[in-house]
């Protein structure tokens, strides 16, 4: 997804990019580093979302420090 595109995710595919969020942010606490990475690329995956790896990126630096992650918040 291009930057341009970025802002043009819908209020449906942020609820799916939360979903997937909210799945990696249940076990991150205890996962090697680049798992959580991994696993958010593939559950994006399985629910058909495509995001530019400085999304992916951010999420995932979110869920890093953080424990969990707003994807409405991190992805607008």
């Amino acid at each position: 997804m291009t930057e341009s595109n970025q802002s043009s995710l819908t209020d449906e595919q942020i609820t799916a990019v939360q979903g997937v969020v909210d799945r990696v942010n249940s076990y991150q606490e205890t996962a090697p580093e680049g798992t959580v990475e991994s696993h958010l690329r593939g559950g994006l995956s399985e629910a058909g979302i495509e995001l530019a790896d400085e999304q992916v990126a951010a999420l995932t630096q979110e869920i890093e420090a953080n424990g969990s992650a707003d994807a409405g918040q991190v992805l607008r």
